[in-house]
């Protein structure tokens, strides 16, 4: 008997591996572009294979490229993928997915909201892979990806999209996001806005004030990462330049932020900037008060630091209080009245928030109808009493106290 339930007990450690599959025998795919046709019902899927062994020490030979591109219609991601396996050597797996494109046109037209749906349901795509709107059609971005420094296309989307992201220039547009603020019925999703096509802006911007496309650039890689695009129950509504997907990145209470490297205005000399690293190690502060028969107040208080890095105009903040005074006043305008002009355009335009502000109201009701029939996106935010103050806890001046005195270097 003991024998027997030994042998038993073995046989649990054998396992088959009849359904293994060698790495050599699959294709990694890094992008999926999704275009619209011109029948209704199907679409056009752009998928991007990388090659692993290219950029590695023990790959093959420096002519193989990098990644295969191939297109092919579908009335959905896996299907399109089945497709693409009839004509691919290699079993390709999503299991590597760094990114979902799809052209403005296609978000544009309300029809994303079907077509992500496989997301949801298969384990091959991850959450966590980001959602990226492109000016042109996604197939022509992502033919035209042409990166300088890095050969592997799944490391090029994951330091691009990862440090943007950080800087806040572009927002965390992960697909799980995507899902939960969507199906939420309440609140706006910002996806990353991409091109290659470049255009000229009319007047120069400030670091931050530009979308993809409009940043004035030499050399380098066609493509651009800046701004986000608004999607509203599904369906893109409107884009955000770098600055305003910043603010609302410092609003939004879910997001991890990182140091932001922006400008100021100078208040003792208008006519220059001063560059600084915004710090805030907490996230804002959201109250809101609930009111049925009158608008809504929602009070926001933002923590922050700031270390002054370069003061162009030479003036000495560091050591002259009054000085300091003036800049800390500076600063804290210049936040609030960015903060304020986008909330008022989300409430007055958009109708909603991109902040998840909708968070801290849901606990004001009995349940989840009460909650629904109260209406954040079309009752209370659009109509809602909002102030928004920013604490600047600390100003520092980086490693020197004093800049160079132009009257003593020129005499």
């Amino acid at each position: 008997m003991k024998r027997m339930i030994c042998i038993s007990l073995l046989l649990m450690f054998l396992t088959g591996c009849y359904d293994k599959v060698e790495l050599e025998q699959q294709s990694y795919n890094v992008a999926i572009g999704v275009d619209q046709t011109d029948k209704e019902g199907t679409y056009e899927f752009t998928f991007q294979i990388t090659n692993p062994e290219v950029g590695t020490t023990s790959g093959g030979g420096s002519d193989e490229e990098p990644n295969e591109t191939v297109t092919t219609n579908g009335s959905d991601i896996l299907t399109a993928m089945n497709t693409v396996n009839s004509f691919v050597s290699k079993r390709m797996t999503l299991d590597h997915t760094k990114v979902i494109v799809i052209s403005e046109e296609l978000a544009r037209s309300g029809d994303f909201l079907q077509i992500i749906q496989a997301a949801s349901r298969t384990t091959q795509i991850r959450r966590a892979t980001q959602i990226v709107v492109s000016k042109e059609s996604a197939a022509e971005f992502l033919n035209n990806i042409k990166p300088k420094m890095e050969t592997r296309t799944h490391k090029y989307f994951q330091y691009m999209i990862t440090r943007a992201t950080q800087t806040g220039i572009i927002p965390d547009a992960s697909v799980h996001r995507f899902f939960q603020i969507t199906e939420g019925d309440a609140d706006l999703f910002l996806a990353i806005y991409a091109t290659n096509e470049h255009e000229e802006k009319k007047g120069e911007g400030y670091e931050d004030q530009y979308v993809a496309g409009e940043i004035p650039q030499e050399g380098g890689s066609d493509t651009q990462f800046m701004g986000s695009a608004v999607f509203k129950e599904g369906k893109m509504i409107d884009t955000l330049d770098g600055q305003d997907t910043r603010i609302a990145h410092v609003l939004d209470y879910t997001l991890d932020m990182d140091e932001l490297l922006s400008t100021y205005p100078d208040p003792i000399r208008p006519e220059y900037r001063v560059a600084a690293d915004y710090i805030q190690k907490t996230p804002a502060e959201v109250e809101i008060q609930y009111n049925k028969n009158k608008p809504t107040k929602i009070d926001v208080t933002v923590s922050f630091q700031i270390e002054v890095l370069a003061i162009p105009s030479l003036v000495n903040y560091s050591q002259n209080s009054a000085h300091q005074e003036l800049l800390r006043k500076a600063i804290i305008t210049d936040l609030e009245s960015k903060a304020n002009k986008l909330i008022k355009k989300t409430q007055e335009e958009y109708g909603s928030d991109p902040f998840y502000w909708s968070l801290f109201i849901r606990d004001q009701f009995i349940d989840v109808p009460a909650y629904e029939e109260a209406d954040w996106n079309k009752k209370i935010y659009p109509n809602a009493d909002i102030t928004v103050s920013f604490n600047l806890k600390r100003l520092a001046f980086g490693k020197m106290l004093n800049d160079t005195n132009l009257s003593e270097v020129r005499d």
